[in-house]
């Protein structure tokens, strides 16, 4: 259980993530609680890291990422399992600042956004649909453009030959169209997501692999549903 002064921080860096994707300075914290040092905050920031609710960052001064939220506020973050559907991202998380809110300053200019991990997408043989929020990942803000976004995770190889592999992070830009060409997170049959190229012909939907060992798959429009556009990718060596 969080005191009522842990349960208001959590809840101010949480929103402010929400905004920017920016954690606050240790001074906004400071004010926004009504303290009258920041060592205050620090024995908050430590007790919330100490019971799993935040976690510091390490080599980035002010890096702080919302691992959970109290049970009571936020069901969500309970590691459950669903059908996979990006679209129940709520708030900004994952959400490009205005130019002007990241040219506020040299150094929020600069600071990463948080964008949501939602699970793994089968680059292959469809697999069921997953929605599985674990963690958020830090993006350079050049990366992304406006919008909404979420990362997940690369299982398959049949886009091999654009350069995805199994095991890269791919960024989403969140959306429900796309253009003829485009590398989309395609939901078939509100049942299967796979990360596939987009073509349209005539009347139908074809998604298209990037490996030869992999036919197109045609589709009626109504079968399929556009989930996000692929905006960038992420690779551990």
């Amino acid at each position: 259980m969080l005191t009522r002064k842990q349960h208001e921080l959590l809840m101010f860096i949480h929103e402010r993530m929400k905004e920017s994707g920016i954690p606050p300075s240790f001074d906004e914290m400071k004010d926004a609680l009504d303290l009258a040092s920041k060592s205050g905050i620090h024995r908050l920031i430590t007790a919330l890291e100490e019971r799993g609710f935040i976690r510091r960052l390490p080599n980035r001064a002010r890096a702080l990422e919302v691992l959970k939220l109290p049970d009571s506020m936020n069901p969500s973050l309970g590691g459950r399992k669903a059908r996979f559907e990006p679209s129940v991202i709520e708030g900004n998380l994952g959400k490009v600042a205005s130019p002007s809110a990241r040219m506020s300053s040299i150094e929020n200019y600069a600071r990463p956004i948080a964008i949501p991990v939602m699970g793994r997408i089968a680059a292959g043989t469809p697999i069921e649909a997953i929605q599985n929020y674990s963690h958020t990942i830090m993006v350079p803000p050049e990366m992304l453009g406006s919008g909404e976004h979420y990362a997940l995770e690369v299982r398959g190889d049949s886009m091999i030959d654009a350069g995805i592999f199994d095991g890269d992070t791919i960024l989403i830009k969140r959306q429900d169209a796309a253009n003829t060409g485009e590398i989309i997170v395609a939901l078939v049959d509100d049942e299967e997501a796979t990360l596939k190229r987009l073509r349209r012909k005539g009347n139908t939907i074809a998604l298209e692999a990037a490996n030869p060992a992999y036919e197109a798959r045609i589709f009626p429009p109504d079968r399929i549903k556009v989930q996000g556009r692929l905006v960038g990718l992420l690779r551990k060596y």
